[in-house]
């Protein structure tokens, strides 16, 4: 279990490793996605192919090429054949394979048109169509081919007027191994890019895939819900439908939300302040970039930067003057009342953004800290632990548990407070109870938390004293028991956001 102690670089560095071996932290009850490996997705790959050319009585190459064409869908290939096979081989590039020998019976000595050489019969090949080139300028075409990339998949005939395909076949008699491993790299790629199950982890360098079992796309960390919440076997935690970070207990569109606005307004908060007005309707700050006071929102209502009023019914008719350049102590008085007031919902709006963008990233710096936490504890403390109390790694995985389990549990309360700042205001009424299912779910994973980071150091520092065995056994019964109730209180937690709070309406 142990690993090299690491230096982190970045936040990036350590967030590709915050969630190794979270599975057996979580504690799911049943796993309905499973993660792909290269080796697994050809074995999917192969299997398509073998059923095309068995039930087509193709080759391998020509039902590779077929699939290729209607996105690796065995179904469709299937019933474009039956349906029309001579439209489907002119579609995609598949001539009689009879027809290539004919052609080459012709003569026994071929000038291929490219390098216009001439070469005895097996010193040139073609594909479908018959067109005969020398095959050192077929290895130069196709190896150019693959060198540019997957656009090599749809590879044709070298002949500018043919569109029939290249198969795999001829590739693999022709090119390198390198370029024979790109060219298959490239087909895989392919495979899981048109299915709808399936999709490659978005982590960094990772090449496993993640696919769901059967139909069902809506399984998740506590439990069924249409989030998409997924870890690979690189450690990669990530939402399967959109592909950015895992965000139970909130939607997709809601943790699209957060980000878009957490890019333009959290290092700019002070500046709002000073230098912005509210608009009037919509109460989004607004800056003035131009000269005229004639301001248009985003949300279309047009005001103006002056008295904040509607600019349709700025100009009073009476006298036909400019309404805000005439004082008049009453009328100034209700004017001024009413900017303070939409200045207040302004700072009330923006008071209440940075209230919960603190929350979430406070929550993620906690998160990325443990997971430092828990690669120090392998790098360095478990094998002192091993030896000082005689424990194996089955015993001291308790620790391990714990620190994983943290990790979780600060991602989703992290995403908790994006769910309660989107709480519209007419859902007050479940408001109380969202506040007190987050309240006891952080007050128990603080508990956890300290027990997992300060605790423990008693036993790292201080192994050597009298009573440190006995309570270093005392001490992992608490953990362990701390880890299985600050879990149950998440799973209450996320069930509850994720039922919208309904424990109100049944009461």
């Amino acid at each position: 279990m142990g690993t090299e102690d690491k230096n982190w670089s970045s936040d990036s560095d350590l967030e590709e490793t915050v969630n190794d071996d979270l599975r057996s932290a979580c504690n799911w009850p049943e796993k309905r996605y499973t993660v792909l490996k290269e080796r697994d997705l050809r074995k999917l790959q192969e299997e398509d192919i073998t059923e095309i050319s068995t039930v087509l009585y193709i080759a391998t190459a020509s039902a590779t090429i077929l699939l290729r064409y209607y996105d690796w869908n065995v179904v469709r290939v299937q019933e474009a054949w039956f349906a029309n096979e001579e439209k489907v081989r002119k579609d995609v590039g598949l001539l009689l394979e009879n027809q290539l020998a004919t052609i080459q019976s012709i003569e026994s000595t071929i000038k291929c048109p490219i390098c216009f050489h001439e070469f005895p019969r097996d010193g040139v090949c073609a594909t479908f169509c018959g067109h005969l080139f020398c095959k050192l300028c077929w290895t130069q075409y196709v190896s150019k081919n693959i060198s540019e990339g997957p656009g090599c998949l749809k590879m044709q005939c070298p002949e500018p007027s043919c569109a029939a395909a290249v198969g795999q076949d001829m590739i693999n008699d022709l090119v390198s191994d390198e370029d024979k491993e790109k060219y298959s790299r490239y087909l895989v790629r392919s495979y899981v890019d048109d299915q709808r199950n399936i999709k490659w982890c978005p982590g960094p360098g990772c090449e496993y895939a993640v696919g769901f079992i059967g139909d069902n796309l809506g399984y998740c960390f506590f439990g069924d819900s249409s989030i998409y919440d997924v870890v690979c076997n690189n450690g990669h935690s990530f939402c399967w439908n959109c592909l950015g970070e895992a965000h139970r207990p909130v939607d997709c569109d809601t943790a699209g939300k957060w980000t878009m606005q957490n890019s333009n307004e959290p290092e700019n908060l002070t500046w709002i302040f000073a230098n912005s007005k509210p608009c009037p309707k919509c109460k989004r700050p607004i800056q003035k970039n131009q000269g005229g006071m004639h301001m248009t929102c985003r949300c279309g209502f047009e005001f103006c930067w002056l008295c904040l009023s509607d600019w349709s019914a700025h100009w009073e008719s009476a006298g036909d003057y400019y309404s805000c350049n005439v004082y008049e102590k009453a009328r100034a008085e209700g004017v001024y009342d009413e900017e303070e007031k939409i200045k207040k919902e302004a700072k009330d709006y923006l008071d209440k953004y940075a209230f919960y963008y603190e929350r979430f990233v406070e929550n993620q710096k906690s998160r990325l800290k443990a997971a430092e936490s828990l690669q120090k504890f392998k790098s360095r403390d478990l094998a002192m632990l091993r030896y000082s109390y005689y424990k194996t790694d089955v015993e001291l995985d308790f620790i391990t548990d714990a620190w994983q389990q943290i990790m979780e549990c600060r991602r989703v309360l992290k995403w908790s407070y994006v769910y309660a700042y989107y709480l519209p205001t007419s859902e007050h009424v479940r408001k109380p109870l969202l506040d007190y299912h987050q309240g006891e779910a952080e007050l128990c994973l603080e508990r956890l938390h300290e027990c997992a980071e300060q605790e423990i150091q008693k036993y790292i520092l201080y192994p050597q004293e009298d009573d440190a065995a006995g309570d270093f056994i005392h001490f992992l019964r608490k953990l362990r028991d701390l880890t299985s109730i600050t879990r149950t209180y998440f799973e209450n937690l996320v069930r509850s956001l994720e039922n919208g709070l309904s424990e109100v309406g049944s009461r």
